[in-house]
């Protein structure tokens, strides 16, 4: 389950598929990834259960089994395929069956699925490539759902993080601006998720839903997630200290903690009632 860049920081150009190098470096601690992590709300998590003809899903760049082990609790059976095998390894000992592979690559051996899912993931995926393998595994009536989280950091937090991070990383594909409107930005993505959908075929128009909710963060609790996130994760120990000190005083002027809203968004579409053979 790979990250985007966090909230006012622009993404980079159509290219993240590419940058596999970024996408398959999140197992570097994924005990830490799975701990900080947020969780997905889980009226998102009924809404796609309610809207797929059956309890069968597999889940796109599950990582250490976030998601996968939420839509298990809710009644479904869910296979994770995962680039990364630290992270595969970590979602197997709680449970979650994965196989490893890149999704364009992976082999579903005949395999049909009820649901497709992705969170926080899609992004590490061609966007037409993806949707047509996923077209290719849905059942008719199935559904592809891919998600992101997208925050709203406090101002303070986005502009110290952004100074401090352009300073450390001047060469980084990420590149951070000050506080901004999130949604706005991150639309771009989403845009491009549905882009590939209808470019795929095979599906219905794609929707977007939207599920806003917030979180209360200690200062402890936000730099525990801050080196999760795909910006970070390749960054030497001392540089990645001197990012974490900036965010970490901001958020020290705050009071020591803070409220963070959320907007988790999901691109999805149903699978139309085309056989797999003409695929």
């Amino acid at each position: 389950m790979p990250t985007i860049p966090p909230a006012g920081a622009p993404l980079p150009e159509n290219d993240l598929h590419r940058r596999r190098q970024v996408a398959e470096s999140f197992g570097v601690d994924a005990e830490r990834y799975d701990r900080a992590r947020p969780r997905y709300p889980d009226a998102m998590v009924e809404r796609i259960v309610a809207a797929s003809p059956g309890p069968g899903f597999l889940d796109v760049g599950c990582g250490t089994g976030i998601e996968a082990r939420q839509f298990r609790a809710a009644g479904c059976e869910v296979l994770g395929v995962e680039p990364d095998a630290r992270m595969a390894d970590f979602a197997r000992r709680t449970g979650v069956e994965v196989e490893v592979a890149r999704f364009e690559e992976w082999d579903d051996a005949g395999r049909m699925f009820d649901a497709v899912v992705a969170g926080t993931a899609w992004h590490w995926v061609d966007p037409p490539a993806g949707a047509a393998k996923a077209a290719r595994v849905l059942r008719p009536g199935g559904r592809l759902a891919v998600f992101w989280h997208v925050f709203q950091l406090p101002p303070e937090v986005t502009e110290a993080f952004a100074e401090v991070y352009r300073r450390v990383a001047p060469d980084s594909p990420f590149v951070f601006q000050g506080a901004g409107n999130a949604l706005e930005g991150y639309q771009a993505l989403f845009d491009r998720a549905a882009d590939g959908i209808r470019e795929a075929g095979g599906f219905g128009e794609p929707e977007q839903w939207r599920f806003d909710w917030e979180c209360s963060y200690t200062r402890d609790e936000w730099l525990d997630q801050l080196p999760t996130s795909g910006a970070l994760t390749r960054l030497p120990p001392d540089r990645l200290a001197e990012v974490l000190e900036g965010a970490g005083a901001a958020i020290d002027a705050l009071g020591g903690g803070f409220v963070m809203p959320y907007n988790t968004v999901v691109v999805t579409a149903a699978r139309s009632g085309v056989a797999r053979e003409t695929l």
